[in-house]
Order: C-alpha cells, then sequence, then structure tokens
C-alpha cells in the first residue's frame, strides 16, 4: 500500500482589506508568491502538498451592508483568482485551500456568501461557504438559512493526499460542524481563520489553540489552521494574532507561529497512512465510532435562526437584524 506523507504549509497573510474588486489581485498576486516560497522552503526536506490560507485573504467583509458587498466586492466563483490558484497548483502539482472571498452566485440573488475553495491541479475541487457566520457583526448569509439550498454544507474531497474539508473560523465554536466533515470522511479538517484578539492565540484565553488541538482529538483527525495575521491598521477595528498551527490526530500541535501580526509560513508533516492506520486498529477513545446519536435531543429542534413575525429578504440583512434574531433565539432557549 502505498504510503501518504507529505508537508503542510498554514500561510498567514498581512495584506491591506480590499474595498473594490480590482485590489483583490494584489492580495492573489502576494499569495501566489507565498506558495512559491513555500514549497522551495520544504523542497530539500518532505515536500508540501497542501498550502492553506486564512479567511478574508482575498477579501473581508468591510462594508455594513449587503448591497455594498454585492457593488462593490463580492465575486462569482471560478473566477481569475481561483484560475490564477488553479495555474499555481498545477504548477507545483499542489492543492491550495484559498482565502476566503466574498461570493455571489445567480440561483441566489440579493446573498453574499463567504466562501473558500480547494483548488487542486484539475481546478476547483469543493465550494465552501462559511455556515456559521459570525453574528451579529457579519451579514453575509449561511447557507443553512435560504430556503430550498440544496448543495453540501460540508463537502469533502477525495484527493492522492487524503479527503480534505474545510470550514471557517467561528464554524469550528461549534463541535458539531466540524464533527460533520469527518462523518463525511475528512482525514485533514483545514481551518481558515480570522480569529481576532482577545480570543486568538495568546494567553490568557488562547481559544485558538484550544478548539484546534479538541477538534483533532474528538475526530481523529489533523488539523491544519491558518489564522489571519493583519496588523490592526490593515483590518481594523481588531488586530489578528496568527498563531497558525498544524495539529496532529491525537492534538499535539506539529508546528505554529510566534503570535503577533505579519506574514508566516507554517511547515509540519501530514502522515496520511498513519492516520488511517489508527483510526482502523483503535478501540479506546475513538469518538466517531462511539456516537451515540440519538442521546442529543437538543439536534430535535430547530433552533437558530428564529422565524421573526415580519421576515426581509436576504439584502436586507443587517446587524440589527442579527440582534433581534439572537434576542429571540436566547428567549428560546
Amino acid at each position: 500500500m502505498e504510503h501518504i506523507r507529505y508537508s503542510v504549509a498554514a500561510c498567514q497573510t498581512d495584506l491591506p482589506n480590499p474595498v473594490e474588486r480590482r485590489e483583490m489581485r494584489r492580495n492573489t498576486e502576494r499569495m501566489l508568491s507565498m506558495i512559491d516560497s513555500a514549497v522551495a522552503g520544504a523542497a530539500p526536506f518532505l515536500p508540501v502538498r497542501l498550502v492553506v490560507f486564512p479567511e478574508f485573504a482575498h477579501a473581508a467583509p468591510v462594508f455594513p451592508t449587503v448591497k455594498e458587498l454585492l457593488d462593490k466586492l463580492a465575486v462569482q466563483i471560478p473566477n481569475e483568482h481561483t484560475e490564477a490558484l488553479e495555474m499555481k497548483a498545477r504548477e507545483h502539482q499542489i492543492y491550495i485551500q484559498s482565502g476566503t472571498m466574498l461570493e455571489r452566485d445567480e440561483r441566489f440573488p440579493g446573498v453574499v456568501f463567504n466562501t473558500t475553495c480547494l483548488v487542486g491541479p484539475q481546478g476547483v475541487l469543493y465550494k465552501y461557504r462559511k455556515v456559521n457566520t459570525w453574528i451579529p457583526y457579519e451579514v453575509h448569509a449561511s447557507p443553512h438559512d435560504l430556503e430550498g439550498y440544496d448543495e453540501p454544507m460540508f463537502p469533502v474531497a477525495d484527493t492522492e493526499i487524503g479527503r480534505i474539508g474545510c470550514a471557517v473560523c467561528y464554524d469550528w465554536l461549534f463541535p458539531e460542524a466540524i464533527r460533520q466533515l469527518a462523518a463525511g470522511g475528512a482525514e485533514v479538517l483545514v481551518r481558515v481563520s480570522a480569529y481576532m484578539d482577545p480570543w486568538g492565540a495568546t494567553r490568557p484565553m488562547d481559544w485558538w489553540t484550544v478548539v484546534n488541538r479538541c477538534r483533532a482529538i474528538e475526530n481523529t483527525a489533523y488539523v491544519v489552521a491558518a489564522n489571519q495575521g493583519a496588523s490592526l491598521k490593515h483590518y481594523p477595528p481588531y488586530s489578528w494574532p496568527g498563531g497558525s498551527m498544524v495539529v496532529d490526530f491525537d492534538g499535539r500541535v506539529l508546528a505554529e507561529a510566534s503570535p503577533g501580526p505579519g506574514e508566516r509560513i507554517v511547515v509540519a508533516p501530514v502522515d496520511i497512512s498513519a492516520l488511517r492506520h489508527e483510526r482502523a486498529a483503535r478501540r479506546g477513545h475513538h469518538m466517531l465510532a462511539h456516537l451515540r446519536t440519538e442521546a442529543y435531543p437538543v439536534y430535535r429542534q430547530h433552533a437558530y435562526p428564529p422565524r421573526l413575525e415580519t421576515e426581509e429578504p436576504a439584502a436586507s440583512h443587517s446587524y440589527e437584524r442579527n440582534n433581534l434574531l439572537i434576542d429571540e433565539a436566547k428567549r428560546r432557549l
């Protein structure tokens, strides 16, 4: 049996935030250069086959309304950025988890998604649209909330370097989201994130490290987590602590960037063959096999978003509306 072992690279960025579509090219060009650096740096050792970028690396939801995001930043996928990544993936024979970009889709008029793509030499393998938006601030849509949405919300790609699944930032605060990726067969769990201070990669809270390690343990999977490393001047009103890391299937941190803003490339080994052996041989601490699904009645009823008396079109979603939904959901707890 072929032994599947390679390096992964988590590339955290520190780029100015685009405020119009044409400025996205600058960010994508820098990401292409970082891919070259990651591949060249690892070439004398265990070659890099998977490169991961953080949330908002291509573009962030910097405008407070959906209309402004649609007018100024949202793009369809595939686009010039995914095509550039595909060419780079083909050049190096690697897989690239893109940073997120704001996506528009003609099938869902008036809606913006926060989307990342897994791109390989053969093109876009999946699109992942953030399911758990960071409310109340984020006004783009969750596919979960759209009537008639019929695409997989947690896709997993079966590739020559293993089965890869991705979720974005706040998704990782919901164990159910990452468990669904594992249930879909994911062996490498990719975190594309813009996790800010004070909850980031530093004490006393350090949610970033705690969550990354816990999700690896409870799903017996590798975690490759790229966090935004932007300085405050690039992505106000928050500072972004970086700390990108790779965690093995027992929760060991294999490599991590020192906390603080700035570009970093973190490289660590991933051994898919060892993971598959462990999943097959292990009896204890096999939480995927031990899961008593019927024991949790909390999932039998709808929780969020609650139904408001007056529903509004997606394009009118706002910070204020998100707060109304949160208050109503809390009232029903």
